[in-house]
Parts: C-alpha cells; sequence; structure tokens
C-alpha cells in the first residue's frame, strides 16, 4: 500500500476513481523525465458512487472501461488509490529496533492506535526517525480496512484490470507536488486536496506527512449550495461549480456560498494545527497548496489566505511532467491540472524507483 513496496517499470497506468470523474493516465519512466503519453477523463452521473460508496457498481466499471478506450491505454496494469475514513496515518512512537523486528512488532503496535480490529485490517510503516531519543524511533503507520482493499481491487479486477498498487490518495498528492517541485521541503505545507465528497488535509515536511484529515466537504457542498442560492438544477450548478469564472450568476451571491464552505475546510485545517500544535510537531503552516476540483473556486485561495495568514497556491502537478500538448487538445490544461494531482502522483509511481 505504501510507496516503498514497489517494482521497475517503463510506464506506469493510474487509474483514479473519483465521486464525479474518472481520470487515468500513464506515464512513461524510459526517458530524462517522466512524460505523459495517454489520458482521458470521464464524468459519473450522481448516482453511480454517494458519499464514496459504490451505489452501481455497473456504471463505475463502464466508465472504467470508457475512459480507458478514450485514452487508448492497452496496458491493464494500474496504480490505483483509496481513501476516506477507512484509511488511518498516524505518527507513533516505537522502541528502537531494526526494520525486520519493527515488522513483527507493528501489529501490536497497531492494535493500540488504530480504531479497527486488527484482523480487518492491513498494515504497512515507514521508520521516520531511527533515533528520538529515549531509545525511541518515530514511525509512520498506515492502516485500511481489508474490505476497504479488496473491494478496489475486486472493482479493478471486474473492469478486467490487474490492481499493481493501491495506494492512498493524500500520499499520491504529496507525490506530485513534491515532484513538481524538485523533491521534499523543510517548510511545513498543508496539501488541501478538494475532491467530489472528501477534502483531505495532509500536512507535512522533509517528506513526512505529519497528520492527514479528511473533511467531510468537497465540491458536491458547492453544488447542492448554489442550487438552493439560485434555485438552478443539478447540472447547471456542476457548470457554475466547474467553471466559476464564466458562470453567468451574481458575482457576490456566489462569493457567500464559497464562504458558507470554505468555512469547513478552514476549520478542518485549524483543528489540523492544533493537533500538532500539541504534539510538538509545529507551531504553523508555512504554506497551503490547493488541488482538485474545488481548488479553483474563485475566491478560496484569498479566503484561506486571509484566515490562516499563510501563502496559498494552486497545485500544477503537470509541471512534474513532460508532455506532448496533443494529449490534453479536449481541455484547457490550466483548469484540469489541479484535478489530476492524484493521478498525476500514482503514475510517478515506478515499483522500485525513486518515486
Amino acid at each position: 500500500m505504501l510507496p516503498m513496496f514497489r517494482k521497475r517499470s517503463r510506464a506506469t497506468v493510474a487509474l483514479d476513481i473519483g465521486s464525479n470523474i474518472v481520470k487515468c493516465l500513464r506515464i512513461d519512466h524510459s526517458g530524462e523525465r517522466p512524460r505523459i503519453t495517454n489520458f482521458a477523463m470521464v464524468d459519473l452521473l450522481p448516482e453511480a458512487i454517494v458519499e464514496g460508496e459504490i451505489m452501481d457498481r455497473d456504471m463505475v466499471i463502464d466508465a472504467i472501461r470508457e475512459c480507458l478506450g478514450r485514452a487508448e491505454i492497452s496496458d491493464d496494469t494500474v496504480v490505483s488509490a483509496v481513501g476516506g475514513r477507512s484509511v488511518i496515518v498516524k505518527k507513533i512512537l516505537m522502541d528502537q529496533m531494526a526494520e525486520e523486528d519493527a515488522r513483527e512488532a507493528i501489529l501490536w503496535e497497531a492494535e493500540q492506535h488504530v480504531p479497527f480490529d486488527i484482523d480487518d485490517i492491513s498494515l504497512d510503516f515507514q521508520i521516520v526517525r531511527e533515533d528520538v531519543g529515549a531509545n525511541q524511533m518515530e514511525v509512520l503507520l498506515v492502516a485500511a480496512k481489508k474490505e476497504t482493499i479488496q473491494g478496489h481491487a475486486d472493482l479493478l479486477r471486474d473492469a478486467e484490470l490487474k490492481p499493481q498498487i493501491v495506494d492512498v490518495d493524500a500520499f499520491a498528492v504529496q507525490n506530485s507536488w513534491e515532484t513538481a517541485n524538485g523533491g521534499p521541503s523543510q517548510e511545513v505545507v498543508g496539501l488541501i486536496n478538494i475532491g467530489a465528497d472528501v477534502t483531505s488535509v495532509c500536512i507535512m515536511q522533509n517528506g513526512v506527512p505529519y497528520f492527514t484529515r479528511d473533511l467531510a466537504v468537497g465540491t458536491n457542498r458547492f453544488v447542492e449550495e448554489i442550487q438552493k442560492e439560485f434555485g438552478v438544477g443539478l447540472d447547471e450548478a456542476r457548470e457554475v461549480t466547474a467553471a466559476p469564472d464564466k458562470a453567468d450568476v451574481d458575482a457576490d451571491r456566489l462569493a457567500s456560498v464559497l464562504v458558507e464552505v470554505a468555512e469547513d475546510i478552514s476549520t478542518g485545517i485549524e483543528r489540523s494545527l492544533s493537533f500538532l500544535r500539541t504534539s510538538g510537531d509545529a507551531e504553523s503552516i508555512d504554506r497551503v497548496v490547493l488541488s482538485g476540483g474545488g481548488s479553483r473556486f474563485p475566491g478560496l485561495a484569498d479566503f484561506l489566505r486571509d484566515r490562516h495568514e499563510v501563502e496559498v497556491e494552486q497545485a500544477d502537478p503537470l509541471t512534474a511532467v513532460d508532455y506532448d500538448p496533443e494529449t490534453f487538445v479536449e481541455y484547457d490544461t490550466d483548469e484540469i491540472a489541479p484535478l489530476l494531482a492524484v493521478s498525476v502522483g500514482l503514475a510517478l509511481r515506478q515499483p522500485g524507483g525513486e518515486q
């Protein structure tokens, strides 16, 4: 599940299954820089996936196949990701020991830190710091419900695909941002990925995700509030959310919708910071990076910048890779780039390589 267990390959196909959109992307690793060779995305009907739960399996499988077909991807081995409340990422302290011994002890440690039955989870870990004093080391623990991992893998197999890696979506976002920025940063960075139903918050430093949190708010909340505020249907509200700067609606009323939803995101950031202060990991965030479908909503960056007095920027994972403009001929790359944080981060995975 974690990126440390990988095998080297010359190309990686990423499949990002969101509540609203399925995205697939292929990266060739044989050159000096990774290069996107294929890309497509397909919209999902609202009833296909609701609050992260697949309601119409056949509809999702059809969308996966359509996406791969549009992208002209023939590879059947894919890298994908899971997230949400069924995934726990936590930094813990353990007695100093070799990694092989830690692998034996991690089950007992997980029982103390993970709110799931130990028999129902898949575990992975990485030693972050080998010596933090008092004969202890710092370990990043990742636990996911087996039914979540198995269910996701079964979905891919039903689409006639072979799951190579099932990663954590927050780690994929981290991977794409660090690659685009030349590696881990000494700054405390908050990666905020705003999806359809969930906004993931990952606060990291020096390549270590000190804290992750999933907020039950996303672009679907924007859609719902726009429907209420302007009395429009679902399709029109989605169009406003997708391209708010081009929408024919009152800007002030649209801004009020933004504030209502942005407050929840802001509160999630503040709670994450409070945890970090309590644990002694960080007093503040140096930079916030927005990605996902809701990240381009006008005024959101300014709202978070003013509220938290921090630099806020838009993620552009496409700067991490080369690509032929023809690959994105159907799209405006400035508009879709933030949506690709997960898929680019996944496709940058070279099993056994540096990413």
